[in-house]
């Protein structure tokens, strides 16, 4: 936020920088709230994480999550609302389990949607959140 215009969009760099090449922001600030792009399971190599495996591609994209949250300034326990994506419904009771895992109460509002297909075809799962950002301790 600058002091200059508490409502300037700014871009969150988040390391290492996968999204500017396709002409999107990993994040956007704007005042104390933070927007996510959609993070999947793709690691710091630009591989897949857990190619045909829901559940560790589900905790790759929540630590990618957590990266940019961070980035940030703020964490998954600031989220507000996350949208997320999946190839296949039937992984519904997974996604609570990793909700619980990842969240705290109150949980996020949240949108569940069925897609036919993500960025990569390996890919099952994206989130896309907006957060609250916290001011620097001190």
């Amino acid at each position: 936020m600058t002091p200059a215009d508490p409502l300037a969009i700014e871009a969150v760099p988040v390391a290492p920088d996968r999204f500017s090449a396709y002409a999107y922001s990993a994040a956007i600030a704007v005042g104390n709230l933070l927007f996510v792009s959609g993070q999947s399971s793709v690691d710091d190599d630009g591989a897949t994480v857990g190619a045909g495996d829901f559940e560790a591609q589900g905790h790759q994209t929540f630590r990618n999550l957590r990266r940019a949250l961070e980035a940030g300034g703020s964490s998954l326990a600031d989220v507000a609302k996350v949208t997320i994506f999946l190839t296949d419904m039937a992984h519904i009771g997974a996604v609570v389990a990793l909700r619980k895992r990842y969240f705290t109460a109150p949980y996020p509002a949240d949108s569940l949607v069925e897609v036919r297909a993500l960025s990569r075809p390996e890919l099952e799962i994206e989130i896309e959140a907006i957060a609250v950002r916290r001011p620097p301790a001190g």
